[in-house]
Order: C-alpha cells, then structure tokens, then sequence
C-alpha cells in the first residue's frame, strides 16, 4: 500500500485545481517525501468554503486493531468503505483531495531488498489527487514521547492497482481523480454516486518516474 509520496508543485496550482477558497498553510514548501504521520497539505469542505489546510497522515484505527496497545499511529489507507468504522466519514463533509505529484510502492529485489518505485502521471510530475477522507481534533496518542494530542487527520482510499502499479505492487493502489468532473464528484455527490470513484486509473496511465530514493523532489 502507499505509505510515501511526494507533492513539490505551487500553492497557487493546488487551489486552483481544487476550486479552494481559502488557505490556511501559511506558505507551504515542496514536500518530496510525505511519510505516514506527518503533516501534509488537503483540500476539505468547511462551512465556508472549500479551504487548503494541513493535517495527519493516518486515521483512527479501528478497534480490532488497537487491542494490546497504547498508542494508534493511524492508517494510511482505507480499503473496505462497508466497515461501519470507515463509513461514518464517507460523507461530504469528511472528504477530502490529498494533492501530489507522486506516490511510491516498494519494489521486491532480489536481495530481499525493497526499496522505493515512484509513479507519476508522466515525467514532469503533474499535480493530481487522491480521493481522500478527513476526521477533524481526534483526540489519541499517536506516539508514547509525543503524548496525547488533539489534530485534524486524513487518509486516502485504495483500490485495485493497473497494470503499471500491479507488476510491483500486486495488491492495491491509490484512488486518484485526475479530471475536473471526477474531483467535483468526490467533494460534491452522495456516497452513491461517490464511491464509484474507487476504482484504477486505466492501464498505461501512470509512468515510473524514479526508484531507489525515499525522496521524490524532481
């Protein structure tokens, strides 16, 4: 699953995309290596409008999963939307778009290895977004040195993966909506008519832009 990627295009180039109308980032470098936990930068609905804001990588776990432990470090990447967990934030006002220019599986090597394989949407890496759902001041301890903390978190959605992504990574890729009409849908549209968004792009949509490097700042 994608536990890595990369955003490095302009402030101005994501709002514009996304339609939205208020930015709370402050200025917001190039980010070449976004890893699970960290802050990274999403587009949500809020009352006024839709706003650029940070937020976690990584929401709630689910109960099963927390069994044993003290701390939930998130999840990444959702999968099954009929989880009753998963479900109460399928509603507009919990999706998101999480922009990036690049995202990263892991490449098994021979050596038992499996070091970074980065995808774009073509050499030059052009912004798209992952169909992403976020939870606002979730209360928990992500981490036993940080402590209790209280922040907006976000994941996005996976799905089957295309040919180019499932010759590396068998199992999953991301959800990316790389048209107008498809993002719209994703912030706009019932559940219904939302959730067909969930499926791979088309096959020889994607190109292997980079391997080896845990950073994709190109």
């Amino acid at each position: 699953m994608c536990n890595l990627y990369s955003i490095v295009s302009n402030q101005q180039a994501i709002r514009q995309l996304s339609m939205a109308l208020r930015d709370s980032t402050g200025n917001l470098p190039a980010i070449p290596g976004v890893f699970p936990d960290y802050a990274a930068p999403i587009v949500r609905n809020m009352p006024e409008g839709r706003e650029l804001a940070m937020a976690r990588w990584g929401l709630p776990s689910p109960a099963f999963a927390l069994k044993g432990r003290t701390t939930d470090p998130g999840v990444t990447n959702v999968r099954n939307t009929a989880s009753p967990h998963w479900r109460r934030w399928l509603g507009v006002e919990h999706r998101c778009l999480v922009p990036f220019t690049s995202f990263s599986e892991p490449e098994p090597r021979p050596d038992g290895k499996r070091p970074p394989a980065w995808f774009a949407l073509a050499e030059d890496r052009p912004l798209a977004f992952f169909a992403g759902i976020w939870v606002p001041q979730w209360t928990s301890v992500r981490k036993v040195k940080e402590g209790e903390v209280t922040t907006d978190l976000f994941a996005f959605l996976t799905c089957e993966p295309n040919r180019e992504v499932g010759a590396i990574h068998p199992k999953a890729m991301p959800v990316i909506l790389t048209e107008e009409h498809e993002r719209e849908t994703w912030m706009t549209a019932p559940w219904a008519e939302a959730k067909a968004l969930q499926r791979p792009l088309p096959d020889e949509s994607l190109v292997i832009v980079a391997r080896g490097e845990k950073r994709d700042g190109a």
